[in-house]
């Protein structure tokens, strides 16, 4: 069951978010070469219970970290480790925030230190499809328009959505219904009503979409070993229109 929330829910998530957009906005700024991805989740941590927060993902079905860091290949849920950076990489760093009670979800992929013309494409690729997506959340579409215009923009482009990962409802729980995917037919799923809070968040791959299990046993990576890509942002539909909860304001 989808779980519907209030104004003033969405509100404390809006400032979860806003916590969390904050933190990922300071993490980038020390994504560089040389730095290690535990290093990353160390700063995350701080920065988080420094804010009053928890952790969303740390001890979440035995997840040991506060931190995804999954480089290149690797799609998400990849544990920080001692691995250093190296110029040409692309790391993305997805992170959960618990505030009063809610999370906010969110993930980015950025560059380390300079990247080949197509790797910035991929990232441009994907954060785009994001933002298409965003613009289906209205009242009377559903899900699957979003998964549609994700997956239509995305292949156009030439690069693949993973099939096996999604979207997910949030609130005070980090998962909540629905699954939203990132491919799909048009007016299936689930509609979008005033209330609603998810995570969109395309995966993209240059080469083929189907994955496989990572050496520690947490993380996705694709199976072919192409690059891989991530986006996420927490979205509300509220009686003004569809909002972004952590994005901050400009």
């Amino acid at each position: 069951m989808i779980q519907i929330k209030t104004p003033e829910e969405i509100e404390i998530m809006a400032e979860s978010g806003k916590i969390l957009a904050k933190i990922m906005k300071e993490l980038e700024k020390q994504v560089k070469p040389g730095i290690t991805t535990k290093e990353l989740d160390r700063v995350a941590e701080a920065l988080i219970l420094k804010s009053g927060g928890k952790p969303s993902f740390k001890g979440y079905e035995g997840y040991p970290t506060a931190l995804c860091t999954s480089i290149n290949e690797e799609i998400v849920h990849a544990i920080p480790s001692n691995r250093e950076l190296k110029e040409g990489d692309i790391l993305s760093l997805d992170l959960g925030v618990q505030w009063r009670g809610f999370h906010a979800d969110m993930a980015i992929t950025v560059p380390v230190g300079k990247i080949d013309p197509e790797t910035q494409r991929l990232i441009r690729v994907t954060k785009k499809a994001l933002k298409r997506g965003f613009k289906k959340i209205k009242p009377g579409n559903t899900f699957g328009d979003i998964g549609n215009t994700i997956q239509r923009y995305v292949e156009s482009q030439g690069f693949n959505v993973v099939r096996e990962l999604c979207g997910h409802g949030i609130g005070k729980e980090l998962h909540e219904e629905p699954q939203i995917l990132n491919y799909g037919k048009r007016k299936t799923g689930p509609e979008i009503t005033e209330g609603m809070v998810f995570c969109l968040e395309p995966m993209v791959t240059v080469g083929d979409w189907k994955i496989k299990k990572a050496k520690d046993g947490y993380g996705l990576e694709t199976q072919d070993g192409s690059l891989s890509c991530h986006f996420e942002h927490t979205a509300a539909l509220t009686r003004n229109g569809a909002k972004v909860l952590t994005l901050l304001p400009r």
